[in-house]
Protein backbone atom coordinates (compact mmCIF):
# COMPACT_ATOMS: atom_id res chain seq x y z
CA UNK A 1 0.00 0.00 0.00
CA UNK A 2 2.96 2.54 0.93
CA UNK A 3 4.51 1.36 -2.12
CA UNK A 4 1.81 2.33 -4.41
CA UNK A 5 0.95 5.66 -2.64
CA UNK A 6 4.72 6.94 -3.36
CA UNK A 7 3.96 5.57 -6.90
CA UNK A 8 0.89 7.42 -7.24
CA UNK A 9 2.79 10.96 -5.61
CA UNK A 10 6.01 10.25 -7.94
CA UNK A 11 3.75 9.72 -10.95
CA UNK A 12 1.44 13.03 -10.80
CA UNK A 13 4.37 14.98 -9.59
CA UNK A 14 6.43 14.02 -13.13
CA UNK A 15 3.14 14.34 -15.44
CA UNK A 16 1.18 17.54 -15.28
CA UNK A 17 -0.27 19.37 -12.26
CA UNK A 18 -1.51 17.93 -8.65
CA UNK A 19 -2.80 19.54 -5.99
CA UNK A 20 -0.97 19.24 -2.17
CA UNK A 21 -3.25 19.74 0.80
CA UNK A 22 -1.63 21.74 3.88
CA UNK A 23 -3.09 21.77 7.39
CA UNK A 24 -2.32 22.65 10.84
CA UNK A 25 -3.99 21.62 13.97
CA UNK A 26 -3.85 22.41 17.44
CA UNK A 27 -4.77 18.89 19.17
CA UNK A 28 -5.30 20.29 22.78
CA UNK A 29 -2.26 18.52 25.10
CA UNK A 30 -1.71 15.40 23.58
CA UNK A 31 0.07 13.67 26.69
CA UNK A 32 0.74 10.04 26.40
CA UNK A 33 1.34 8.20 29.57
CA UNK A 34 4.60 8.42 30.62
CA UNK A 35 4.94 9.80 34.35
CA UNK A 36 6.97 12.78 34.06
CA UNK A 37 7.21 16.12 35.38
CA UNK A 38 7.02 18.44 31.96
CA UNK A 39 3.27 18.57 31.94
CA UNK A 40 -0.24 19.57 33.35
CA UNK A 41 -1.50 18.18 36.86
CA UNK A 42 -4.85 17.15 35.37
CA UNK A 43 -2.53 14.84 32.99
CA UNK A 44 -0.51 13.13 35.50
CA UNK A 45 -1.25 9.68 34.59
CA UNK A 46 -2.95 6.95 36.38
CA UNK A 47 -4.13 9.97 39.49
CA UNK A 48 -7.56 11.26 40.48
CA UNK A 49 -7.90 13.12 37.33
CA UNK A 50 -8.42 9.89 35.51
CA UNK A 51 -6.12 10.32 32.78
CA UNK A 52 -5.86 6.92 32.42
CA UNK A 53 -5.35 4.16 29.26
CA UNK A 54 -9.50 4.79 28.00
CA UNK A 55 -9.18 8.06 28.16
CA UNK A 56 -6.21 8.20 26.07
CA UNK A 57 -7.51 5.67 23.82
CA UNK A 58 -10.77 8.00 22.95
CA UNK A 59 -8.49 11.66 22.86
CA UNK A 60 -6.13 9.53 20.45
CA UNK A 61 -9.29 8.21 18.54
CA UNK A 62 -10.95 11.64 18.27
CA UNK A 63 -8.42 13.67 17.07
CA UNK A 64 -7.30 10.85 14.36
CA UNK A 65 -10.81 10.74 12.89
CA UNK A 66 -10.49 14.61 12.50
CA UNK A 67 -6.88 14.11 11.12
CA UNK A 68 -8.26 11.11 8.78
CA UNK A 69 -11.22 13.20 7.37
CA UNK A 70 -8.86 16.41 6.56
CA UNK A 71 -6.42 13.86 5.08
CA UNK A 72 -3.68 16.32 4.45
CA UNK A 73 -0.32 15.23 2.45
CA UNK A 74 1.35 17.67 5.42
CA UNK A 75 -0.10 18.42 8.51
CA UNK A 76 1.40 20.83 11.09
CA UNK A 77 0.68 19.94 14.43
CA UNK A 78 0.58 22.34 18.04
CA UNK A 79 0.42 20.68 21.81
CA UNK A 80 2.10 17.31 21.01
CA UNK A 81 3.69 15.91 24.88
CA UNK A 82 6.21 14.14 23.45
CA UNK A 83 7.74 11.92 20.56
CA UNK A 84 5.64 8.67 22.17
CA UNK A 85 2.21 10.66 22.15
CA UNK A 86 3.20 11.51 18.17
CA UNK A 87 3.96 8.11 17.04
CA UNK A 88 0.98 7.03 19.27
CA UNK A 89 -0.98 9.49 17.09
CA UNK A 90 0.42 8.38 14.05
CA UNK A 91 -0.34 4.40 14.58
CA UNK A 92 -3.99 5.07 15.31
CA UNK A 93 -3.92 7.08 12.15
CA UNK A 94 -2.39 4.47 10.74
CA UNK A 95 -4.72 1.90 12.17
CA UNK A 96 -7.31 4.05 10.36
CA UNK A 97 -6.57 3.80 7.16
CA UNK A 98 -4.31 6.61 7.08
CA UNK A 99 -0.83 6.27 6.98
CA UNK A 100 1.92 8.95 7.22
CA UNK A 101 5.73 8.00 6.62
CA UNK A 102 7.67 10.71 8.18
CA UNK A 103 7.38 12.52 11.20
CA UNK A 104 9.59 14.96 13.51
CA UNK A 105 8.63 16.41 16.56
CA UNK A 106 10.37 20.15 18.32
CA UNK A 107 11.58 18.35 21.46
CA UNK A 108 14.97 19.51 22.00
CA UNK A 109 13.94 21.78 24.74
CA UNK A 110 11.37 20.49 27.36
CA UNK A 111 8.28 22.34 27.56
CA UNK A 112 4.87 21.08 28.47
CA UNK A 113 3.68 21.13 24.55
CA UNK A 114 5.71 21.00 21.48
CA UNK A 115 5.29 21.48 17.38
CA UNK A 116 5.66 18.47 15.48
CA UNK A 117 4.51 17.46 11.79
CA UNK A 118 3.17 14.44 9.78
CA UNK A 119 3.60 13.98 6.07
CA UNK A 120 3.05 11.84 3.51
CA UNK A 121 6.16 13.60 1.49
CA UNK A 122 9.68 12.65 2.25
CA UNK A 123 11.27 15.81 3.73
CA UNK A 124 14.92 16.76 2.99
CA UNK A 125 15.24 17.82 6.44
CA UNK A 126 13.42 18.59 9.62
CA UNK A 127 14.62 20.50 12.56
CA UNK A 128 14.49 23.12 15.15
CA UNK A 129 14.52 26.60 15.61
CA UNK A 130 15.91 27.86 18.92
CA UNK A 131 14.19 30.66 20.07
CA UNK A 132 15.30 31.52 23.73
CA UNK A 133 16.71 29.56 25.90
CA UNK A 134 13.60 30.31 28.43
CA UNK A 135 11.43 27.69 28.58
CA UNK A 136 8.16 30.54 28.25
CA UNK A 137 9.18 30.09 24.29
CA UNK A 138 8.27 26.98 21.98
CA UNK A 139 11.03 26.70 19.40
CA UNK A 140 9.76 26.22 16.09
CA UNK A 141 10.11 23.82 13.46
CA UNK A 142 11.81 24.09 10.05
CA UNK A 143 11.11 21.31 7.53
CA UNK A 144 12.08 21.50 4.00
CA UNK A 145 10.75 19.89 0.95
CA UNK A 146 11.78 19.09 -3.01
CA UNK A 147 8.61 18.72 -5.10
CA UNK A 148 9.02 18.98 -8.49
CA UNK A 149 12.64 20.11 -8.41
CA UNK A 150 11.42 22.93 -6.40
CA UNK A 151 11.96 23.84 -2.73
CA UNK A 152 9.05 23.66 -0.22
CA UNK A 153 9.61 25.39 3.40
CA UNK A 154 7.38 24.63 6.33
CA UNK A 155 7.46 26.66 9.82
CA UNK A 156 5.78 25.24 12.67
CA UNK A 157 4.76 27.67 14.95
CA UNK A 158 3.72 28.13 18.17
CA UNK A 159 4.20 31.18 20.03
CA UNK A 160 3.27 32.82 23.43
CA UNK A 161 -0.57 32.62 23.90
CA UNK A 162 -2.30 35.39 25.10
CA UNK A 163 -1.68 35.43 28.72
CA UNK A 164 1.57 37.04 27.62
CA UNK A 165 1.96 40.50 25.93
CA UNK A 166 2.74 41.25 22.31
CA UNK A 167 6.33 41.89 23.33
CA UNK A 168 6.62 38.07 23.64
CA UNK A 169 5.21 36.75 20.43
CA UNK A 170 7.14 39.57 18.87
CA UNK A 171 9.97 37.42 20.23
CA UNK A 172 9.20 34.48 17.86
CA UNK A 173 8.17 36.67 15.26
CA UNK A 174 11.98 37.98 14.88
CA UNK A 175 13.63 34.86 14.86
CA UNK A 176 11.37 33.40 12.53
CA UNK A 177 12.14 36.53 9.90
CA UNK A 178 15.84 36.37 10.41
CA UNK A 179 15.85 32.32 9.73
CA UNK A 180 13.74 33.26 6.49
CA UNK A 181 16.17 36.26 5.72
CA UNK A 182 19.22 33.19 5.68
CA UNK A 183 16.82 31.56 3.46
CA UNK A 184 15.67 33.60 0.34
CA UNK A 185 12.28 35.40 0.56
CA UNK A 186 11.90 34.27 -2.63
CA UNK A 187 11.79 31.37 -1.71
CA UNK A 188 8.25 28.90 -1.59
CA UNK A 189 7.66 29.79 2.39
CA UNK A 190 4.78 28.53 4.37
CA UNK A 191 4.60 29.66 7.81
CA UNK A 192 1.96 28.21 9.64
CA UNK A 193 0.48 27.24 13.37
CA UNK A 194 -0.84 28.45 16.18
CA UNK A 195 0.40 32.28 16.29
CA UNK A 196 -2.01 32.96 18.72
CA UNK A 197 -2.19 35.92 16.96
CA UNK A 198 -5.48 37.08 14.58
CA UNK A 199 -4.73 37.69 10.95
CA UNK A 200 -5.59 41.45 12.24
CA UNK A 201 -4.20 41.36 15.32
CA UNK A 202 -2.64 45.15 15.21
CA UNK A 203 -6.53 46.70 15.31
CA UNK A 204 -8.05 43.82 17.74
CA UNK A 205 -5.57 44.37 20.12
CA UNK A 206 -5.96 48.33 20.22
CA UNK A 207 -9.09 47.25 22.75
CA UNK A 208 -6.43 45.04 24.76
CA UNK A 209 -4.56 47.42 26.12
CA UNK A 210 -2.73 44.70 28.87
CA UNK A 211 -1.05 42.75 25.33
CA UNK A 212 0.04 46.02 23.93
CA UNK A 213 3.06 46.71 25.46
CA UNK A 214 4.79 47.41 21.30
CA UNK A 215 3.42 51.08 20.77
CA UNK A 216 0.89 48.85 18.51
CA UNK A 217 3.65 46.87 16.83
CA UNK A 218 2.98 42.85 15.99
CA UNK A 219 4.22 40.07 15.20
CA UNK A 220 2.31 38.94 12.82
CA UNK A 221 1.26 41.97 10.79
CA UNK A 222 4.37 43.89 10.98
CA UNK A 223 7.54 41.41 11.94
CA UNK A 224 6.43 39.25 9.22
CA UNK A 225 4.85 42.26 7.05
CA UNK A 226 1.58 40.54 6.23
CA UNK A 227 -0.52 44.35 7.04
CA UNK A 228 -0.64 45.47 3.50
CA UNK A 229 -1.63 42.83 1.45
CA UNK A 230 -5.56 43.00 2.52
CA UNK A 231 -7.52 41.84 -0.30
CA UNK A 232 -8.88 38.59 -1.66
CA UNK A 233 -5.59 36.54 -3.30
CA UNK A 234 -6.92 37.05 -6.82
CA UNK A 235 -6.55 40.79 -6.23
CA UNK A 236 -3.37 40.89 -4.40
CA UNK A 237 -0.18 42.81 -6.34
CA UNK A 238 3.01 41.37 -4.73
CA UNK A 239 5.33 43.09 -2.47
CA UNK A 240 8.52 41.96 -1.68
CA UNK A 241 9.57 40.60 1.10
CA UNK A 242 6.11 40.51 2.70
CA UNK A 243 3.82 37.40 3.32
CA UNK A 244 0.26 36.99 2.82
CA UNK A 245 -2.04 35.75 5.18
CA UNK A 246 -4.59 33.05 3.51
CA UNK A 247 -7.20 34.46 5.91
CA UNK A 248 -7.84 37.14 3.39
CA UNK A 249 -8.79 34.51 0.82
CA UNK A 250 -11.47 33.35 3.04
CA UNK A 251 -15.09 34.80 3.64
CA UNK A 252 -15.08 36.94 6.71
CA UNK A 253 -18.00 34.87 8.48
CA UNK A 254 -15.71 31.66 8.07
CA UNK A 255 -12.05 33.57 9.54
CA UNK A 256 -11.65 31.95 12.64
CA UNK A 257 -10.86 28.77 14.07
CA UNK A 258 -11.31 29.52 17.74
CA UNK A 259 -14.08 31.04 20.11
CA UNK A 260 -13.09 32.81 23.71
CA UNK A 261 -16.38 33.93 25.14
CA UNK A 262 -18.85 34.00 22.42
CA UNK A 263 -16.42 35.46 20.22
CA UNK A 264 -15.10 33.64 16.98
CA UNK A 265 -10.92 34.19 16.33
CA UNK A 266 -8.66 33.40 14.20
CA UNK A 267 -5.46 32.42 16.45
CA UNK A 268 -3.90 29.88 13.98
CA UNK A 269 -2.83 31.22 10.43
CA UNK A 270 -1.34 29.84 7.07
CA UNK A 271 0.86 32.94 5.74
CA UNK A 272 2.56 32.35 2.31
CA UNK A 273 5.61 33.86 0.38
CA UNK A 274 5.14 35.87 -2.13
CA UNK A 275 6.72 33.39 -4.88
CA UNK A 276 3.51 31.26 -3.64
CA UNK A 277 1.02 33.79 -5.33
CA UNK A 278 2.75 34.16 -8.99
CA UNK A 279 1.04 30.79 -10.27
CA UNK A 280 4.44 29.13 -11.02
CA UNK A 281 5.86 25.75 -9.82
CA UNK A 282 4.37 25.55 -6.77
CA UNK A 283 1.60 28.14 -5.92
CA UNK A 284 -1.52 28.47 -3.77
CA UNK A 285 -5.17 27.70 -5.03
CA UNK A 286 -7.16 30.52 -4.89
CA UNK A 287 -10.37 30.64 -2.73
CA UNK A 288 -8.93 27.22 -0.76
CA UNK A 289 -8.33 28.16 2.95
CA UNK A 290 -11.09 26.72 4.94
CA UNK A 291 -11.62 25.99 8.40
CA UNK A 292 -12.46 22.39 9.43
CA UNK A 293 -15.86 22.99 10.79
CA UNK A 294 -17.65 20.04 10.97
CA UNK A 295 -20.62 19.65 13.11
CA UNK A 296 -19.67 16.96 15.69
CA UNK A 297 -16.52 19.47 16.61
CA UNK A 298 -19.06 21.63 17.73
CA UNK A 299 -21.35 21.48 21.17
CA UNK A 300 -23.73 24.44 20.54
CA UNK A 301 -22.69 26.99 19.64
CA UNK A 302 -19.04 26.63 21.30
CA UNK A 303 -16.23 23.82 19.60
CA UNK A 304 -16.49 20.76 21.34
CA UNK A 305 -13.01 20.64 22.75
CA UNK A 306 -12.06 17.96 25.17
CA UNK A 307 -13.86 17.91 28.36
CA UNK A 308 -12.65 18.38 31.81
CA UNK A 309 -15.16 18.77 34.74
CA UNK A 310 -14.12 21.89 36.73
CA UNK A 311 -14.33 20.51 39.92
CA UNK A 312 -11.59 21.18 42.76
CA UNK A 313 -9.85 18.01 41.70
CA UNK A 314 -10.14 18.04 37.03
CA UNK A 315 -11.27 15.06 35.80
CA UNK A 316 -11.28 13.79 32.19
CA UNK A 317 -14.75 12.85 30.96
CA UNK A 318 -13.39 11.15 28.15
CA UNK A 319 -15.11 13.22 25.38
CA UNK A 320 -14.34 16.24 23.13
CA UNK A 321 -11.87 16.62 20.33
CA UNK A 322 -10.37 19.87 20.57
CA UNK A 323 -10.36 23.59 21.51
CA UNK A 324 -9.47 24.35 17.93
CA UNK A 325 -10.39 23.99 14.69
CA UNK A 326 -7.83 23.20 12.25
CA UNK A 327 -6.90 25.20 9.62
CA UNK A 328 -6.38 23.80 5.83
CA UNK A 329 -5.35 24.94 2.32
CA UNK A 330 -4.43 23.66 -1.39
CA UNK A 331 -1.63 23.96 -3.56
CA UNK A 332 -1.43 23.71 -6.96
CA UNK A 333 2.17 21.58 -8.12
CA UNK A 334 3.08 21.88 -11.97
Amino acid sequence: MRVLTLLFLLITFAYGETVLKIATYNVENLFNLKKDKDRYKEYIPFGKSNWNRKNYRIKLKNISKVIKEIDADIIALQEIGSLQALKDLRYTLKQNGLYYEYYKIADRKKTNIKVAILSKIRFIYSKEIGVTESYKYRNILESKFKINNKDLYLFTNHWKSKAGPESMRIVSAKVLRKRINEIGFDKNIILLGDFNSDYEEHIKFKRKRKHNDTNGKTGINHVLRSIKQNQKASHVKLIENNFYNLWYDADKDNRYSYIYRGKKEALDNILISQSLLNKKGISYIHESIDNFDKKYLFKKKRIFRWQISRAKIRKHKGKGYSDHLAVTAKFSVK
